[in-house]
């Protein structure tokens, strides 16, 4: 029988999560367009197509399709086929929009993706690009905890049960000789599973001692006064570790692969903007969040926060087999048969048409 994401009692836990966050917020709100995204005269439509359906976080780790919305890449790439954005609070939500034919394409997390990819017996998604590495910190009380062993016996916070950080939590209280069951997050410490938009409160009244968390929650935690006792960066080789990628439904990419490839091409350029723009691309990112929240974020989170995550164009595929190797050994996870869960093969033909070198799936290919 094929290995599968879920097993144990966290089959019923991860596999109701989706179900629970959808009932909460359906499948995610639609981002408003702030007039910066117009059809070029005499555009044509791609494969067809009327739109495509792309999904994102409300996340600074989420800044390729933040600043790809905003600054109009995507539709410019689609030509008169419409950019239709939905925004999601959390990955297993994401994944069951993609799972319901709800969303195309999606910016989602490594674990999610995973997780999508096995439930489904390797039938429902493939990973088609990278978007982002690093932006994930520790963030802890400097009352409470003054060095990394003061962690234990702690409340460490982390945004749901088995999602990215939950995971790179858990594999390093491991890694300090500390037992926590991972289902009940009961042990050595107590790790509490809290939305990222509560996190800050949950700080705030002294629920939680600290918290592991992306960006831009762990800089909102250092602006209430928490201090940052480790950047998740400076426990992977080169200091790079997938937190974004960019996943398509199979069937999708089978019938459209022209449009695939324009919303690549459109992430391409976003990310080189980025990164040779890093000013005005955080604000065109901000700009994108107060369009999508109505409240964008203020430079003492920003600033910091920005600084600390790369783009980049490379789904950095042997770090996402790490962090499923970090799953197994957490007892989240069965060992799983993740090969076919990359096709970068038309991201490596946007990036040779852009004089950019190609990516690595790390063998874990669909051919």
């Amino acid at each position: 029988m094929p290995a599968t994401f879920a097993v144990r009692r966290t089959l019923a836990v991860i596999a109701a999560l989706p179900l629970l966050t959808l009932a909460a917020c359906g499948y995610g709100s639609q981002a408003e367009d702030d007039g910066t995204a117009k059809v070029a005269a005499g555009a044509e439509k791609i494969d067809g197509l009327d739109s495509v359906r792309i999904g994102y976080f409300g996340n600074l780790t989420h800044g390729t399709a933040l600043v790809g919305a905003n600054k109009g890449y995507f539709q410019k790439a689609l030509g008169a086929t419409e950019a239709q954005y939905q925004i999601f609070n959390a990955g297993p939500s994401e994944i069951e929009a993609l799972n319901s034919d709800s969303i195309d394409i999606g910016w989602i997390g490594p674990s999610p993706a995973i997780n999508g990819y096995t439930a489904s017996g390797g039938k429902n998604l493939r990973i088609i690009g990278g978007s982002a590495s690093g932006g994930v910190k520790l963030v802890v009380d400097p009352e409470k905890i003054k060095s990394l062993k003061d962690v234990k016996g702690k409340k460490i916070a982390t945004p749901q049960l088995g999602n990215t950080q939950d995971v790179a939590f858990l594999n390093w209280v491991s890694e300090q000789g500390w037992k926590v069951d991972a289902e009940s997050g009961k042990g050595d410490v107590s790790v509490v599973r809290t939305d990222n938009k509560i996190t800050p409160d949950a700080y705030k009244s002294g629920s939680i001692d600290g918290a592991w968390v992306p960006e831009p929650t762990a800089s909102k935690l250092v602006a209430e006064g928490g201090k940052v006792l480790l950047d998740e960066s400076d426990l992977w080789p080169d200091k790079k570790f997938v937190i974004t990628n960019i996943i398509v439904r199979q069937e999708f990419l089978k019938e459209h692969p022209k449009a695939v490839e324009a919303v690549l091409k459109a992430s391409v350029e976003a990310n080189k903007w980025i990164n040779a723009n890093p000013d005005e691309a955080k604000a065109a990112a901000n700009k994108q969040l107060e369009t999508d929240s109505g409240k964008a974020l203020p430079a003492e989170v920003i600033d910091p926060a920005w600084t600390s995550i790369q783009f980049t164009d490379d789904p950095l595929a042997a770090t996402l087999n790490t962090e499923a190797e970090h799953a197994v050994k957490a007892g989240l996870l069965e060992k799983p048969d993740l090969k076919g869960i990359y096709d970068l093969t038309l991201l490596n033909k946007v990036l040779k048409a852009e004089g950019e070198s190609t990516v690595d799936d790390a063998g874990l290919g669909a051919s």
